[in-house]
């Protein structure tokens, strides 16, 4: 099966990402109990996402001409402890392939599509983030020579 990395057409391409944005919560409620399933919640994310669009690219990951996955992302700005040169990073904000996509390189490629955006603009240094309990997203990032970065705990009042 043919995959291809593309990037967003919107308005037309909305329905799809809402798909993907819904995916992804689905996929990540299975461990973590704190997201939302509501029938708001994809417009609320689309939402809340649009002002990282206006800063940045989306792609969508086609395999065999049908979407699969997509990435969104975009510059942001560090905080004041770090360096100037690594105080401006590109962020990877979403990422999602579908279940029936998974091992076929779709997230890699997404991947290296946001790392070629961020190359293209100047950037020095590109981060992405992941649920501590969602091994598998760990693992594709850790190949793609992720390594961590900030380790964020939580406790549960």
């Amino acid at each position: 099966m043919s995959l291809s990395i593309r990037e967003a057409r919107l308005p037309a391409d909305k329905p799809v990402i809402l798909d993907f944005i819904l995916g992804l919560q689905r996929f990540e409620a299975a461990f973590e109990p704190n997201r939302r399933l509501d029938d708001a919640y994809v417009e609320d994310q689309f939402a809340a996402l649009a002002a990282k669009f206006a800063r940045g690219k989306i792609f969508i990951a086609e395999a065999g001409g049908a979407p699969v996955g997509w990435a969104v992302v975009h510059e942001e700005a560090g905080e004041s402890y770090e360096c100037a040169e690594e105080r401006r990073f590109a962020y990877i904000r979403e990422l999602y392939v579908s279940e029936a996509a998974r091992g076929l390189g779709a997230g890699r490629a997404l991947i290296a599509a946001c790392e070629g955006w961020a190359r293209s603009r100047g950037f020095s240094t590109i981060r992405i983030g992941h649920l501590a309990e969602n091994g598998r997203a760990e693992a594709v990032y850790a190949r793609a020579g992720y390594a961590p970065y900030v380790v964020q705990r939580r406790k549960n009042l």
